[in-house]
């Protein structure tokens, strides 16, 4: 079964710090809609985002408001993930199995090492990125996404 708590966590960090950028108002409700995702769903993230002061939830006149807990420049991608897998462990070993042979009796130790080794691996690479630099990066994509598009447009005009 798929796990979407990381990537949807990811969408709604990023989405709360551009609503941050533009002065906007980010709520549950709102981000839900965007994400084209369950409310609950949302609202069932946002726990663990807020505990670890990834988000900071207040309530005003309006209803609850979202923000980020910390600067855009001190959220890595790790802290969401973290937050949001808890310690689900990317890959799960199958159970111990009586050692009948070379593999029955060594299979366990050796998966859960590799599986250890990649997954360190992969906490390191969402460390060095943070949620500025991710919004950076799907601004310049947004320009290249936007240019591609003209150009497309400009030879369909000049083809007809």
């Amino acid at each position: 079964m798929l796990d979407f708590r990381f990537p949807t966590a990811l969408q709604m960090v990023l989405s709360v710090a551009v609503a941050e950028k533009q002065g906007m108002r980010s709520t549950s409700a709102t981000l839900a809609a965007a994400l084209e995702a369950n409310p609950s769903f949302i609202r069932k993230l946002m726990v663990p985002l807020t505990k670890d002061g990834i988000i900071v939830s207040t309530l005003g006149r309006n209803g609850s408001s979202i923000h980020l807990g910390r600067p855009a420049e001190e959220i890595t991608l790790r802290d969401i993930y973290l937050a949001v897998i808890d310690d689900k462990r990317i890959w799960a070993s199958r159970p111990e199995v009586p050692a009948r042979c070379l593999v029955s009796a060594n299979a366990c130790w050796y998966f859960k090492s590799v599986v250890n080794e990649a997954e360190q691996a992969s906490l390191a690479v969402l460390a060095r990125h943070t949620v500025a630099d991710s919004l950076a990066e799907l601004e310049r994509g947004d320009k290249r996404a936007c240019a591609e598009y003209a150009a497309e447009q400009e030879a369909e005009a000049a083809g007809k």
